[in-house]
């Protein structure tokens, strides 16, 4: 391609293009499971900035435009939980979740109260199932919250001393 892809931290600045992505992202979920009121379909721009104000949003780039994004949160139990891991249809399949899933553990894993990651799918989600478990998650439960979809909650404990450093991944 030419231009590498930069991962960095979201703004606020970010978020009108994060949920566009967004969006567009999970339009095949929503096919996939034949429901597109999704709560990241949904989702409004305000909520969107709240989240990323309250907890840690990465972005990557490709030159200016944001082409993948993942968000978490830490608990008070000492779970960070990942969340939204999207990529570009056109980005997809070169790593560059893998990257962003890497990146935002590595921050988490500053934090001495985090202990554990945490992250959940839907269960026909075979590339997240396996991107998931190429990281080490584990499944820790599922639930069936409606007809058509089951939610798999994966797990893996986290390492200590990661340093997060420039992260800079070739596209």
């Amino acid at each position: 391609m030419g231009m590498s892809v930069t991962i960095s931290a979201a703004t606020e600045q970010d978020a009108e293009h994060i949920l566009k992505l967004q969006y567009l992202c999970y339009q095949s979920e929503a096919e996939l499971y034949g429901d597109y009121a999704i709560e990241p379909l949904t989702q409004t721009l305000d909520d969107l900035k709240a989240e990323i104000a309250r907890g840690c949003a990465l972005v990557a780039r490709l030159g200016g435009e944001v082409v993948a994004s993942v968000r978490g949160e830490a608990d008070s139990t000492g779970t960070a939980r990942i969340a939204k891991l999207i990529v570009h249809p056109r980005m997809q399949r070169h790593g560059l979740g893998g990257r962003l899933l890497d990146a935002i553990e590595a921050v988490f894993a500053q934090d001495p109260a985090v202990k554990r990651f945490q992250l959940f799918t839907g269960h026909r989600s075979e590339g997240n199932l396996r991107l998931y478990r190429s990281r080490g998650y584990a499944p820790v439960s599922r639930e069936q919250v409606g007809p058509r979809l089951t939610v798999v909650t994966l797990e893996k404990e986290a390492v200590k001393g990661v340093r997060p450093g420039t992260f800079v991944a070739s596209a």
